[in-house]
């Protein structure tokens, strides 16, 4: 174990060779694409995946080299983990048969299966010092990020004439479907949100 956080290596080496796997599969479609006239580096990162595999990238490395302890780290962890399992429950279940621009199956799997199983299982197998308790403060703070992306995609989508997801493009289904999507991604995204900061809590207590 490090003597500073009492983290085995063993985590901390796969934290580094993951978020190294995180950092090749983010970069793999623009670097093959970026010469392509279709492809828009903008539209890329506008992407939930995207943003939340970087994120996901940036915590599982400095989490390896690192390793804080603090509690407003283990609220980042907490909230990283949240949003890559949104990634997963979300691509799983709307989106698994949908063109999303990850048209490689390897680069698919890992940011849409690899990496949110990686993330919550850290956040779970690798409990914190410093627990993060479940709270409405908290979990108001962790659905801050998909509040303001989804307000920073109806922004953008009618200036770009481009949405990232069919559930979140009102061209086709409407205003008021989108807005009762949108009320149901939010508390499902809330139950995800609550189950994140109980199983890190309880894995917290379970640390001697």
């Amino acid at each position: 174990m490090d003597a500073d956080s009492g983290t085995p290596w063993l985590y901390r080496g796969l934290r580094i060779a993951f978020g190294v796997l995180g950092i090749v599969a983010l970069a793999w479609i623009p670097l093959r694409n970026l010469h392509e006239g279709a492809f828009s580096i903008g539209n890329y990162f506008s992407f939930f995946t995207i943003q939340s595999n970087v994120l996901a990238v940036l915590v599982l490395l400095i989490g390896g080299l690192r390793d804080p302890q603090d509690r407003r780290w283990q609220v980042v962890r907490g909230a990283t983990a949240l949003y890559l399992l949104i990634t997963g429950v979300v691509y799983a279940v709307l989106l698994a048969s949908i063109d999303v621009m990850l048209t490689d199956r390897w680069i698919n799997d890992i940011l849409h299966r690899a990496m949110p199983i990686v993330l919550v299982a850290d956040w779970v197998l690798v409990p914190a010092r410093h627990r993060v308790t479940l709270s409405p403060r908290l979990v108001a703070l962790w659905l801050i990020y998909p509040v303001i992306y989804g307000v920073y995609t109806l922004v953008r989508g009618p200036i770009v004439d481009w949405y990232p997801y069919p559930f979140l493009d009102p061209r086709n289904q409407g205003y008021i479907s989108l807005a009762i999507g949108l009320i149901i991604l939010t508390a499902v995204f809330t139950l995800l949100a609550v189950a994140i900061a109980t199983v890190g809590g309880r894995a917290r207590r379970r640390t001697p």
